[in-house]
């Protein structure tokens, strides 16, 4: 007795949950589903159709790997998840995108699709690609692109301190990924923030305020120093020895649970072993960079002066 197709629709149903409730035609045509089929479940509104390619084997919302899978079918010619797409399928957390990026060769000339972002790139998407799950490029590649694919200079350093903070790629590795042109955008902006990031600066916080120092004309001063407290080691932002000034920027995190008084405990025996510690909170950096800068040119002139005499 053959196959029935109640049966048959729980096996494909089956099939599709790798792929998060979707297949391609040409899948479900391998696994015994031809265009007839498809037609039948679609207009007893048990499938549905999401392009030429990609079948959702249910009527709901699509998830994000099924959205991803079917940017890759619909684009089709080699397509793969590129650039913030690529870094959420890799697992990279807080950050928001609606659209699906997919990168194919430049010589490819795929039709717009609707919910996807297709970039045209020159350098070898094979060699970059990684898996298992939805094809995409490896992701120092992927935070190299998302970057300069940002829309703003600020979210292109968020894009490209995420993937390091979560693990997923390390600095150096930026450091080593095929640049393209000229015509990708802010290229020379994002090879200053990859040597910021490679220089240890782990946060967006550090990272504007490593630019605002350049502009400035202070020295590059050490960052994620480590120093012997009552309590073990310290970990400090930013420090120029030459001035004994410690310059600490607090994000949200310093102001939950118990994180006031260990930055408290540290900041005081900091002062009583001799440092000027300033103090900047991140939204301050964000919206007053100038008044805060002001503060600490004058404490870094002040405090190299008091040593020199």
């Amino acid at each position: 007795m053959g196959e029935t197709p109640r049966e048959r629709r729980a096996r494909l149903v089956g099939a599709a949950e790798e792929f998060g409730g979707v297949l391609s035609r040409h899948r479900l045509a391998e696994l015994g589903a031809d265009r007839n089929v498809v037609a039948r479940e679609v207009r007893a509104e048990r499938w549905r159709l999401h392009g030429a390619r990609t079948v959702a084997l249910h009527t709901g919302r699509l998830s994000d790997l099924a959205q991803w899978w079917r940017a890759v079918w619909e684009v089709g010619q080699g397509a793969v998840l590129d650039g913030v797409t690529a870094l959420h399928a890799s697992g990279m957390k807080g950050f928001d995108e609606a659209r699906v990026h997919v990168s194919v060769d430049h010589l490819c000339t795929p039709g717009p699709i609707e919910g996807v972002r297709i970039h045209r790139v020159r350098d070898a998407l094979e060699a970059d690609s990684v898996g298992p799950g939805p094809p995409r490029v490896r992701p120092a590649v992927a935070t190299v692109r998302a970057a300069q694919w940002a829309v703003t200079d600020r979210q292109a350093a968020l894009l490209l301190c995420l993937p390091v903070q979560q693990g997923l790629v390390r600095a150096k590795d930026l450091c080593h990924v095929r640049w393209p042109g000229a015509h990708y955008g802010r290229t020379a902006l994002v090879r200053q923030l990859v040597a910021d990031l490679e220089d240890g600066a782990h946060s967006l916080g550090e990272l504007d305020f490593a630019r605002f120092c350049r502009l400035r004309g202070l020295p590059t001063p050490s960052r994620q120093v480590v120093r012997r407290g009552p309590q073990g080691r310290i970990y400090l932002d930013v420090r120029w020895d030459e001035a004994g000034l410690v310059v600490e920027i607090d994000g949200a995190q310093h102001r939950q649970g118990l994180a006031v008084t260990s930055d408290n405990l540290r900041r005081n025996h900091l002062l009583t072993a001799g440092d000027l510690v300033l103090t900047i909170d991140l939204v301050g950096l964000r919206l007053q960079p100038e008044a805060f800068m002001d503060q600490v040119l004058t404490a870094y002139r002040q405090l190299t002066l008091r040593r020199a005499g």
